[in-house]
């Protein structure tokens, strides 16, 4: 006890080493990677259709069916739900630095086999497509609980909320270079093979090679995970891990002092009562009533706010395409061929990566540890549910002509707030609050539960945003509840997010074991020897 007490001192304590920021960047290329493939899907869709879905005697061009734009978009996401919850509970079980290395080839190798989908008809193409991006998500859901915990276990408690927000942030660099990549390669493409609009020519408006440019941007997310591989495995375990749950505490100073640079001296047993009042300490499970008491409403309070968020953050991208129209990134889409659709939307899409995204994120970074998580979760959803009342009750206002700047002010500012507020916070405060044993399980119930709103984001919200008009709604779509009234539920959803807050616990300035309450079940033993030596006199004392 004496030495594990010893590691884990040492780790809230040391100072920021040049360790600390290489756990960063391994950490967040997995991150990196898990935002290129998740979102780079979205650049190529349209391609997809034009592609696979051309009907000569249309005047638009081919476009996803709803079923299947559904299942292309959608399909990785039930995947990252699924490895969430099933890597969550096996990086307790096992270990974190074992099942890291699992999760980043599966994302490898699902990654290259996505670009590699195979068939000779569209059902061919799509359906492989979709069996891959399953289990890519799948390797992508056993990132964010293992990164986020192993980050948090190795930072000291000044700068970790700091550490853990910047792996997080590597998502805004990994849809910042998804854009990138589509653009360098649409543009290669089109220079090589430029074709004419498709009110010019129907058949020829999409060449063959494009079908090589959307496997490309996709199989391109393999590269950064391959690179971080080696370095994954060179990662010791984390000293919490092995010292709290393998209860390897000489293997856990040896590993920190490696690392970090620290010396980490013996110290004399304690004594016997409190060793064996440590044995017995009680090692509560996840569906016990101790970890109810203990840490049921923390589960709910992160579980809920993750939910409600991913909900509003995944149907941000449903107005994109009304912001891209009003500042007219995009023209019609008869008015372009397939590569030229493909650059413009890359264009238009790294341009909000790079002016709302990748701030937010950064600003979370800078300011976590002296505003805390809370002030920052709290204000960043009461500012979601302004801005979102703000574009919704005079939005016939904003869609009419001379106003679409003030809307995309209004849609910035948005994000903005949800990425310098609860989409970062979500994920940082579940790696921080749980005990160790089940750190990674708790952080992937919540996570799991936040894709799950963005299960209902991305595609409940897809049909609700449409027109209440059957005339004016998007091909083979069903007539919604329209976009306006959907903000108003989406705001809704932030408010649920605020008061859920509530129930999260500050965790600034503490150590881990305090947040868990780990700290209150070792001093038990402590003052059960203390008991003990008080009710037995010592051996020389004389009488």
């Amino acid at each position: 006890m004496a030495r594990e007490r010893k590691v884990l001192d040492a780790l809230d304590t040391a100072k920021t080493q040049w360790y600390h920021f290489t756990a960063v960047v391994i950490a967040g290329m997995g991150f990196f990677t898990d935002a290129y493939d998740l979102f780079s899907i979205s650049l190529v869709t349209k391609v997809l259709g034009r592609i696979y879905y051309f009907n000569p005697d249309s005047k638009s061009p081919g476009t996803l069916p709803p079923n299947v734009s559904a299942a292309v978009n959608g399909v990785a996401f039930c995947g990252t739900l699924a490895g969430q919850l099933f890597f969550g509970w096996l990086g307790d079980k096992m270990g974190r630095k074992k099942v890291y290395g699992m999760t980043l080839m599966l994302m490898v190798i699902c990654c290259l086999a996505s670009g590699l989908s195979f068939g000779s008809s569209a059902k061919g193409v799509m359906a492989t497509l979709c069996f891959f991006r399953f289990w890519l998500g799948f390797g992508i859901g056993g990132d964010y609980p293992l990164s986020a915990t192993i980050m948090s276990e190795y930072a000291n408690k000044r700068t970790r909320g700091a550490f853990i927000a910047a792996v997080f942030a590597m998502q805004g660099f990994g849809n910042l270079t998804g854009g990138i990549v589509a653009i360098i390669v649409s543009a290669a493409f089109k220079a090589g093979f430029d074709a004419p609009a498709y009110k010019d020519d129907r058949a020829g408006s999409t060449v063959p090679q494009a079908d090589y440019a959307w496997r490309i941007v996709l199989m391109f997310g393999a590269i950064p995970a391959l690179l971080t591989y080696y370095w994954r495995m060179k990662m010791p375990e984390t000293a919490r891990y092995t010292a709290l749950v393998a209860k390897n505490d000489k293997q856990a100073a040896a590993d920190m002092a490696r690392v970090l640079n620290v010396e980490l001296v013996d110290e004399q047993e304690k004594a016997v009562m409190a060793e064996e009042a440590a044995a017995r300490r009680e090692q509560y499970g996840l569906f016990s009533r101790e970890f109810a008491r203990r840490h049921g409403h923390h589960l709910l309070g992160t579980t809920v706010c993750w939910f409600v968020l991913d909900i509003a953050f995944y149907s941000q991208n449903l107005f994109q395409k009304d912001i891209y129209t009003a500042v007219q990134w995009l023209p019609k889409a008869d008015t372009m061929n397939a590569l030229e659709e493909m650059f413009k939307i890359s264009r238009a899409q790294t341009l909000v990566a790079l002016c709302g995204t990748i701030p937010g994120y950064w600003f979370t970074v800078f300011f976590i540890d002296i505003i805390g998580r809370f002030a920052i979760q709290l204000g960043g959803f009461f500012l979601m549910t302004a801005f979102m009342l703000g574009l919704a009750v005079p939005y016939h206002h904003w869609t009419t002509p001379g106003n679409h700047v003030g809307f995309v002010v209004m849609y910035a500012f948005t994000f903005f707030f949800a990425n310098f507020g609860p989409n970062s916070t979500t994920f940082i405060v579940p790696a921080e609050i749980f005990p160790a044993r089940l750190r990674s399980t708790c952080h992937g119930i919540s996570s799991a539960a936040g894709k799950m709103g963005a299960i209902v984001g991305s595609f409940g919200f897809l049909y609700a945003a449409q027109s209440t008009d059957p005339s004016k709604t998007d091909v083979g779509y069903p007539p919604g509840i329209g976009v306006r009234n959907s903000l108003f539920v989406l705001a809704g959803c932030n408010v649920v997010g605020f008061f859920f807050t509530f129930l999260v616990p500050e965790s600034k300035g503490k150590s881990l074991e305090e947040l868990s309450g780990e700290n209150d079940m070792e001093a038990e033993p402590a003052a059960a020897a203390n008991s003990y030596r008080q009710t037995v006199p010592d051996s020389g004392q004389v009488e």
